[in-house]
């Protein structure tokens, strides 16, 4: 389990490169099997992006005053409606394919696809073993038909992923505009070094809908680089804009034995700017990560003498969960970190390969994050090879050892009567957004 491997700081043995069993890892990464590749149709021409038209609505350029909320907070003064339009984009990203995920035929009706645009980063977090800068990122080619390929599916959520997406901002751009033209609800993660004002203002422009901010401390620690305060005036501009653009913005946070004390820092400053939060709790590779080089000696791996202090916090930010915080996380899934962090988790139905979808920077499918590294097929785009049976008997396995939050909260809402209550619950704050988590 995965504490065996976090708890080798106090132990003189090497460390396992990875959580799984050894079985279902071989099966997974045969060194003989590399992965296939996503040629084009011999026949057909490579394609590009459109370029960006900016800006498309020069009227949100300005910087004249917002209307202000009496209600609001120091940090988050301002009023925020959300539009007709803006609904209408939000249930056509979720809500519509959800249902028709539910109801076609089939067992491939993916609602949210993340789209590795980049597999290099411009930070070493020692936790991540998700980038590997000897790799090219994705090509114009590869993201136009993948976004036309998902197009044709019943997916509406596409999630810009590395890596860095933002190592090639006039890339992100092409990409974000050309899904949003197509009906898309695009999200971008970022560890916000490169987010630049002129950045924020083109991505917004094209129609992004969410910004994934990761940051894990205040200021910047050893082996913790993603800090708020190098990147503090982005921040703002970030938190600004939104009520001119209509984005919403989240801090998505890594909860490590170095940064305790951050987390709650962190959560009160999200708090006071009126955005939501996204915990995780800190994992070793799920599959062995050759390029990973912070296995042995990590700082930032859980150990068992750090659970107290690790239970005290996750009892924090479930209280402030509870006392109307905006979350990402539901709390039994906050609650449910504990039994993680201890190597026991049951397993939580898993929409992987069925319902999302990870997209690698060459076109090759895989069912979600963790599986990025395996070399076995699922496929490319345009021709997906998910078979129910080997995802079930895979995740029998990896599921014991997987805290994804968003497949989790997908997993989630697949109970039908908890996901029209949510519905719901929604329509009587005439989809005006909520306070909590999804399980209020």
């Amino acid at each position: 389990m995965s504490i065996q491997v976090q708890e080798h700081q106090t132990s003189a043995a090497k460390t396992q490169p990875f959580r799984v069993d050894v079985q279902l890892h071989d099966l997974l990464k045969k060194p003989d099997a590399p992965r296939p590749f996503a040629p084009r149709a011999a026949s057909a021409a490579s394609q590009s992006l459109p370029k960006p038209v900016f800006p498309q609505h020069p009227e949100l350029l300005t910087e004249a005053a917002l209307p202000q909320d009496q209600h609001g907070s120091p940090g988050n003064p301002y009023k925020r409606h959300w539009t007709a339009s803006q609904i209408y984009q939000s249930m056509r990203g979720w809500m519509f394919p959800y249902f028709k995920s539910r109801l076609l035929p089939g067992d491939f009706h993916p609602i949210i696809a993340y789209l590795f645009t980049e597999w290099k980063c411009n930070l070493d977090c020692h936790y991540c073993w998700a980038f590997d800068n000897t790799v090219k990122g994705m090509t114009e080619d590869t993201a136009k038909r993948s976004i036309d390929w998902l197009h044709s599916t019943t997916c509406r959520v596409l999630a810009l992923m590395g890596g860095e997406p933002l190592l090639r901002p006039d890339f992100a751009h092409k990409v974000v505009y050309y899904a949003a033209q197509r009906g898309f609800w695009v999200y971008v993660p970022t560890n916000a070094r490169l987010l630049r004002p002129s950045v924020i203002d083109r991505l917004a422009d094209a129609g992004v809908a969410t910004v994934n901010f990761a940051v894990d401390t205040v200021d910047e620690k050893p082996g913790l680089p993603k800090a708020l305060n190098p990147v503090r005036k982005n921040f703002d501009y970030l938190i600004h804009k939104q009520y001119r653009y209509g984005y919403t913005v989240f801090f998505n946070m890594n909860i490590c034995r170095t940064n305790l004390e951050d987390i709650q820092q962190l959560t009160e400053i999200a708090h006071e700017n009126g955005i939501a939060t996204d915990y995780h709790i800190n994992e070793s590779p799920m599959l062995e990560q050759p390029q990973f080089k912070h296995l042995d000696q990590n700082s930032t791996f859980i150990t068992k003498e750090d659970w107290p202090k690790v239970d005290a916090l996750i009892d924090w930010i479930i209280e402030k969960n509870k006392s109307g915080y905006k979350m990402v996380n539901s709390v039994k899934r906050l609650q449910d970190m504990k039994a993680f962090m201890r190597g026991q988790v049951e397993p939580w139905n898993c929409r992987a390969g069925q319902n999302n979808v990870i997209i690698r920077v060459d076109g090759t499918l895989a069912p979600c994050f963790p599986m990025y590294s395996a070399t076995y097929d699922w496929g490319t785009i345009g021709h997906h090879k998910f078979e129910v049976k080997q995802l079930d008997e895979m995740k029998q396995e990896c599921q014991t050892h997987c805290f994804s939050t968003l497949n989790h909260n997908l997993a989630y809402c697949y109970d039908s009567a908890r996901a029209i209550k949510w519905i719901l619950r929604q329509a009587g704050r005439a989809f005006q957004g909520v306070t909590g988590s999804f399980d209020d």
